[in-house]
C-alpha cells in the first residue's frame, strides 16, 4: 500500500510539473475533433485543411494563437484571392500551362513572405487553389473560397478552445518567464562577482550570459503575444513594457559585470572592494530571487534596503579608491575595467528601484 501510494504521488508531482504541455495536448485534441464536426456541419469538401488549420493555430497560450490566427487569415486571404484571380484570367488546360501559372503564382508570393512574414502561408495557399480543383473538381474561385472557409473555421475554433479549454493568458506565462529569469540572475550572480578576487572561467562566463540571453528571449517574445492579448479583448492587465526594460537594462547590467570580472582585480583593490563586492552579490541575489517570487505571487515587492546599503558601501569605496590614488599606475584596461564596474554597480541600483515599481504594479494587476 505505501509502495502505491509513493507511485501515485510521484505521478502526481509529474503530472504538476508538466501541467501546461497536458493541457495544450487537450486544447489541440479538442481543437481537432471540434473543427472536424464543423467541417461535416457546413459541408466543407475537405475537412483536412479545417483539422490542420485547427491544430497548427492552437497555441501555448490564448495570445500566441491569436496572432497565429490573424497572420494565417491575412495571409490565406491574399494567397487565395491572388491565385484565384490569376486561374481564372490565365487559361492552363494541360500540365505544361497549370506550371506556368503556378510559377506566375509562387513567385511574387514567396517574394511578399520573404519581406512580411505574417504573409507566409500565401505561397501555400496559392498552390493548394491552383492544384486542389484537378483533384476534386471544382472551379479556381470555388478552390479559393473553400480554402478561405477552411482557415476561417479551422482559425476561429483554434480561438475558442484557446480560450476555454484550460486557457493560458501570454500575460501570464510572460510574468512566470520574468520570475524565472530573475530566479537565473539571483543564481548566476555570485559566480561571476567571484571574478574578481579568484578569476572566472570564459567558459562559465559566456554559459551564464547565454542563459540569461536565451531566457530574456523567451519573455520578450511572450510579451509581445501579450501585447497582442491586450489589443484584443483582453485588456484587465497593465502592459508589460516597463518590465521587459527593466529586464533588458539588467542584462545589460549583468553583461557589464561579466566582462569586468573577467580578469581578478589588482590585490591592493581586492583588498579595499572584495568584502563590498561579496556583499553586493549577495544582498543582490537575494532581492532579485525575491522579486521572482514577489511576481509569480502577485506580492508587494520585497524590501530593498539591505541592497541599496550594500551598493552604496561599495559606491563609498570606489570613491575612497579614487580618492586615495590607487589607480595610478596601473595598465589603462585595468582602470577601465574598475571605472565600468562603478558604473554599472550605479546603474544596477537604478535597475532595482525599477524592478521594484514593476514589482507593484503586478502586484496590483487584476
Amino acid at each position: 500500500m505505501k509502495r502505491v501510494a509513493t507511485v501515485w504521488g510521484s505521478l502526481r508531482k509529474r503530472l504538476w510539473e508538466h501541467r501546461g504541455e497536458l493541457a495544450l495536448s487537450l486544447r489541440v485534441t479538442t481543437a481537432a475533433v471540434s473543427s472536424f464536426a464543423l467541417s461535416h456541419l457546413l459541408h466543407i469538401p475537405l475537412p483536412l485543411w479545417t483539422v490542420l488549420t485547427a491544430v497548427i493555430l492552437t497555441q501555448a497560450s490564448f495570445g500566441q494563437s491569436l496572432k497565429a490566427t490573424f497572420e494565417y487569415l491575412v495571409g490565406t486571404l491574399f494567397g487565395a484571392v491572388y491565385a484565384g484571380i490569376l486561374a481564372v484570367l490565365v487559361p492552363h488546360d494541360n500540365d505544361v500551362a497549370l506550371a506556368g501559372v503556378m510559377a506566375i503564382a509562387v513567385a511574387p508570393l514567396a517574394l511578399l513572405a520573404r519581406i512580411n512574414p505574417a504573409f507566409r502561408v500565401a505561397t501555400f495557399t496559392g498552390v493548394l487553389v491552383l492544384l486542389i480543383p484537378g483533384t476534386t473538381h471544382v472551379g479556381p474561385i470555388d478552390s479559393a473560397l473553400y480554402r478561405v472557409l477552411e482557415v476561417a473555421v479551422g482559425g476561429l475554433t483554434a480561438l475558442v478552445v484557446s480560450l476555454l479549454v484550460f486557457p493560458a493568458r501570454a500575460h501570464a506565462l510572460a510574468i512566470e518567464g520574468a520570475a524565472e529569469l530573475l530566479d537565473l540572475m539571483a543564481r548566476s550572480l555570485s559566480e561571476l562577482v567571484s571574478g574578481f578576487t579568484h578569476g572566472c572561467d570564459a567558459s562559465a562566463v559566456r554559459r551564464i550570459q547565454d542563459g540569461i540571453g536565451r531566457a530574456f528571449g523567451q519573455v520578450d517574445a511572450v510579451g509581445a503575444e501579450a501585447r497582442v492579448e491586450r489589443i484584443g479583448f483582453l485588456a484587465a492587465e497593465p502592459g508589460l513594457g516597463p518590465l521587459l526594460r527593466t529586464l533588458l537594462r539588467l542584462r545589460h547590467d549583468f553583461v557589464m559585470i561579466g566582462r569586468a570580472a573577467a580578469v581578478p582585480l589588482p590585490e591592493a583593490f581586492q583588498a579595499r572592494l572584495g568584502p563590498r563586492l561579496a556583499q553586493v552579490a549577495t544582498t543582490a541575489a537575494e532581492y532579485l530571487r525575491r522579486s521572482g517570487e514577489a511576481l509569480r505571487g502577485r506580492l508587494d515587492p520585497p524590501p530593498l534596503e539591505a541592497a541599496e546599503a550594500a551598493l552604496a558601501g561599495c559606491a563609498e569605496a570606489f570613491e575612497a579608491v579614487r580618492r586615495d590614488g590607487l589607480t595610478r599606475g596601473l595598465p589603462v584596461e585595468t582602470v577601465e575595467r574598475i571605472f565600468a564596474l562603478g558604473f554599472t554597480l550605479d546603474q544596477l541600483l537604478q535597475n532595482f528601484r525599477d524592478l521594484q515599481r514593476c514589482v507593484r504594479e503586478a502586484a496590483r494587476s487584476p
